[in-house]
């Protein structure tokens, strides 16, 4: 009886293993936390540098098929892509600089035109005395450029950083874009032939969507650049061609809201020079984008990268909230090609019962002709 009641006091051997199993997938899991936070600047950088290298290899590969190099082709990819960022740097960065400077020369004869105005409609009379001392010489906004200077050396830490992170993604981008097919053969060599094959067709989706997205958008850009281009040079807007740029790359590289923030900046460079000018630049904004939603987009996309709006829409709101802007720059290609192989996996799985159902109405003829052939036979 003894024997029996230790027996019922004694812990089974499962919940043991339950406990020890729990307390070691608790720290281990843990740990993988802490290493996924010390590590996840790398992982950022990994995965941007995927898919920037998905974006790339449509054009390396188009130049292999041509005879040259892949190691050449990524270097001139390469190569296009940085003199068309330091060409768009260079452009909005003169711009910036040549309104900014114009805006503190005429601030002073803005702020008496606002006090005759409210003097002469509201009989209000105001005097913004202090606000215009700091756009004179010796003013808080004459002296912004030293104060500038002066905080160099305390950003020179996050420039060394930002430019430290660029170049390790150019560094991965380019073995990954150069090494592509080798390093899908060294992959594919160690699966299954099966998950080999799921491998390959995620790898073909992914580089098709994301060059399919950057070829649309780029097109998009030019085409929206040299419209609003011609429309700012009809309206003597000041920079047109860098202030159209500007619209043609914002609007198009930035999910969702990246047309608004593109409206912002020659509208109100239009308005520092002649308020009506500022009125029809919003128009011609507004009225291009309509053009381009309703139009130009849905024939562009529709042979790169077509995916519906809500989930383009969503897709942007969960990758800012995972990665922020980095989240919200690959989130578009991200749902494409998840759009894609889910459209391809649930093909292939309709296939099988496609078949299965052709396959009895074909075996039905087969035994009328063979019934029939019988009395001839006989």
């Amino acid at each position: 009886m003894v024997a029996a009641m230790d027996d019922r006091r004694t812990v089974p051997v499962w919940v043991k293993r339950a406990i020890v199993g729990f307390w070691v997938g608790g720290l281990l899991t843990f740990y993988a936390v802490g290493v996924i936070r010390a590590l996840g600047t790398l992982i950022v950088v990994l995965i941007v540098s995927v898919f920037v290298a998905f974006a790339l290899e449509p054009a390396v590969n188009a130049m292999a098929r041509r005879g040259i190099r892949r190691g050449i082709g990524t270097a001139i990819a390469f190569l296009v892509v940085a003199a068309a960022a330091a060409g768009f740097s260079a452009l909005i960065g003169t711009a910036l600089a040549s309104e900014t400077t114009y805006l503190i020369d005429k601030a002073p004869g803005y702020i008496d035109d606002i006090e005759g105005w409210l003097d002469d409609t509201f009989g209000i009379e105001v005097e913004f005395d202090t606000l215009k001392d700091e756009f004179l010489a010796g003013g808080g906004a004459q002296d912004l450029a030293s104060r500038f200077a002066d905080d160099v050396v305390n950003a020179g830490a996050t420039v060394v950083s930002l430019l430290f992170h660029l170049f390790t993604v150019a560094l991965f981008t380019f073995y990954l874009v150069a090494d592509g097919p080798k390093l899908r053969r060294m992959v594919s060599a160690r699966l299954s032939e099966r998950r080999a094959a799921i491998v390959t067709e995620i790898w073909d989706l992914a580089m098709h969507k994301t060059g399919g997205y950057m070829y649309s958008r780029t097109i998009l850009a030019v085409i929206s650049a040299l419209v609003h281009w011609g429309a700012f040079a009809l309206l003597d807007v000041p920079s047109p061609i860098a202030l159209a740029i500007w619209v043609g790359v914002i609007s198009q590289f930035i999910p969702a809201i990246g047309a608004y923030i593109a409206g912002v900046l020659p509208v109100l460079v239009a308005l520092l020079h002649e308020p009506r000018t500022g009125l029809f630049v919003l128009i011609v904004i507004v009225a291009y984008q309509q053009l381009e939603n309703y139009l130009l987009s849905p024939r562009i996309t529709a042979h790169t990268m077509e995916i519906h709006v809500a989930l383009a829409f969503g897709s942007v709101i969960a990758g800012t909230a995972l990665m922020g802007i980095v989240g919200a720059f690959l989130a578009l290609p991200v749902a494409a090609t998840a759009q894609a192989f889910i459209t391809s996996w649930l093909d292939q799985r309709a296939r099988p019962d496609e078949h299965a159902e052709a396959e009895p109405a074909d075996a039905e003829p087969a035994s009328n002709e063979s019934a029939a052939g019988e009395p001839a036979g006989a």
